[in-house]
């Protein structure tokens, strides 16, 4: 436990919905997510702007408006969490109520009125939780976390997964709306201090917030990216210092005018623009990789015990998926084991992914069977996955479509065809085939693969079954066998074995 305040149990990692109020200096916002799990879903997410911090540092008090429009959000935010049964409730504030001097009378009114225990953080916790919402995403992450709120900057220094440096800069784009001369001086200033910067130079910038999500669905605009997937998003450092550049010096006038900017986010974006541009020249980072998780989701994974923390985030959110979704005959984990030794020499990553992929091969089970196709590869194209990059997404998504059939020469080109080379989209239509033919062999009953095997010989793609099994070969069988191992180019072989001589082997 982190020792923020939660009204109700703790969550041992099962199914009960658990919530995350963050009490930001911007915004307030209440996430309510399927379980305190490796990877929890959010099923209701509502952000308001009320601009606690406003005028903090010329007051030392919270903004009026502020402070009545927040309260009001949260005796809302309480009284849904009521009616949807939540009662596992985490309330934390970040930098504006842990300055101000009227925070503590902020706190008691969010008791009183709402009912809830709100708990202001200090900046070492926010940087510590953030730092745990990238890791929990990205495990390993090696370089630094910068997690940009409206009132303050958490920075981290990631070393294979472990925090090993890590500062709370008080300056944010609530402070500094605009890159103007004086928000520069504030950055380069507080940005001064910090020696070990360089430490991560060559590593990978994982950049946490809104405004920065901002500056990733602009770049995606300019270089007409196929996705509009934020999370894992990656810009090289040298491009994404000049696209940072050229954004901190447009006008308010010009920024209005770019698609993925909101009003709301119009003033803030030029001080994320050349915090990004100043904190890449100061690192030397590699590239930089933008998160979706932050905070509030570190916050539930300090609570999970470390056997779960563990858990390879994208093998578990797609179990979840698959429990979801999958008929109670479907065994991904099966499926992958069995196709197994037709993929000699994958290296660690290309099975993890046929894994993954495999998995969720029934995600589709239910649609129309003229919609499959599309349905697989958007959904997996899109889901809220992490532990997975966007040539990962989709190398599933195209492997899962070709589970159902050939996917569409268009389709590929408008989505696929940035994102994967030759050789990987032919590996994950070599898996679809593999999953097709396994589907078809087992009639959807995937634990009946146990009486077969699939296996590569050479030039040989040897399907072996039980010798009293030849009735179920017929012609929609040899058909899909026939086709996975001209993609495979190898001869197709049916072996047949006695029951003696499997048990023997």
């Amino acid at each position: 436990m982190t020792g923020i305040m939660t009204r109700g149990r703790v969550a041992d990692g099962g199914n009960k919905p658990v919530a995350v109020i963050d009490v930001g200096s911007n915004s307030v916002r209440l996430v309510v997510f399927d379980g305190a799990k490796r990877v929890p879903i959010p099923v209701f997410n509502e952000k308001v702007v009320c601009g606690l911090g406003r005028g903090l540092d010329v007051t030392g008090r919270l903004h009026p408006e502020g402070f009545s429009m927040a309260v009001q959000s949260l005796q809302r935010f309480a009284a849904l969490t009521d009616a949807m049964g939540v009662d596992d409730i985490t309330v934390f504030a970040t930098a504006a109520v842990r300055e101000a001097e009227d925070g503590p009378q902020f706190v008691a009114s969010v008791a009183r009125k709402c009912g809830l225990a709100v708990r202001p953080i200090p900046g070492e916790e926010e940087a510590r939780l953030s730092a745990f919402g990238v890791l929990a995403a990205f495990p390993g992450a090696d370089g630094l976390m910068v997690d940009l709120g409206g009132a303050s900057v958490e920075i981290v220094r990631l070393r294979q997964g472990v925090i090993a440096r890590q500062a709370t800069l008080a300056m944010g784009p609530i402070r500094s709306p605009a890159a103007g001369p004086d928000a520069k001086q504030t950055i380069v200033r507080h940005l001064a201090g910090l020696d070990w910067l360089e430490s991560a130079r060559g590593g990978t910038f994982h950049a946490v917030g809104g405004a920065w999500r901002a500056l990733a669905r602009v770049h995606m605009d300019h270089t007409k990216y196929p996705l509009l997937v934020t999370h894992n998003y990656v810009i090289a450092g040298a491009e994404a210092r000049d696209f940072s550049e050229m954004i901190a010096n447009k006008s308010a006038q010009s920024l209005r005018k770019l698609p993925g900017i909101s009003k709301k986010r119009v003033e803030s974006v030029p001080f994320a623009a050349y915090l990004l541009k100043r904190l890449i020249e100061e690192t030397g980072v590699a590239k930089v990789v933008f998160s979706a998780s932050g905070v509030r989701e570190g916050c539930l994974f300090d609570r999970l015990p470390q056997a779960v923390r563990d858990q390879d985030p994208l093998i578990a959110a797609c179990r979840d998926l698959a429990w979801m979704t999958g008929r109670a005959t479907a065994d991904g984990e099966a499926l992958y084991h069995w196709m197994t030794p037709m993929f000699p020499g994958e290296s660690e990553r290309e099975a993890r992914l046929r894994r993954a992929a495999c998995l969720l091969a029934d995600l589709e089970w239910s649609e129309h069977p003229d919609y499959r196709v599309e349905h697989a590869l958007l959904r997996i194209l899109r889901y809220p996955l992490v532990g997975v990059d966007h040539a990962g997404r989709a190398y599933m998504g195209l492997a899962v479509a070709s589970r159902h059939s050939r996917v569409r020469k268009k389709l590929h080109n408008r989505f696929l065809r940035r994102l994967l080379d030759d050789r990987e989209a032919g590996r994950a239509r070599v898996t679809g085939l593999a999953m097709r033919l396994g589907y078809t062999v087992s009639g959807g009953v995937i634990s009946l693969l146990e009486l077969t095997a699939l296996r590569r010989e050479d030039d040989d793609l040897v399907l072996e079954l039980p010798d009293h099994a030849d009735v179920l070969v017929g012609d929609v069988v040899q058909r899909r066998f026939k086709a996975l191992a001209k993609a495979l180019r190898c001869t197709p072989r049916v072996d047949y074995i006695k029951a003696a001589e499997r048990v023997s082997a």
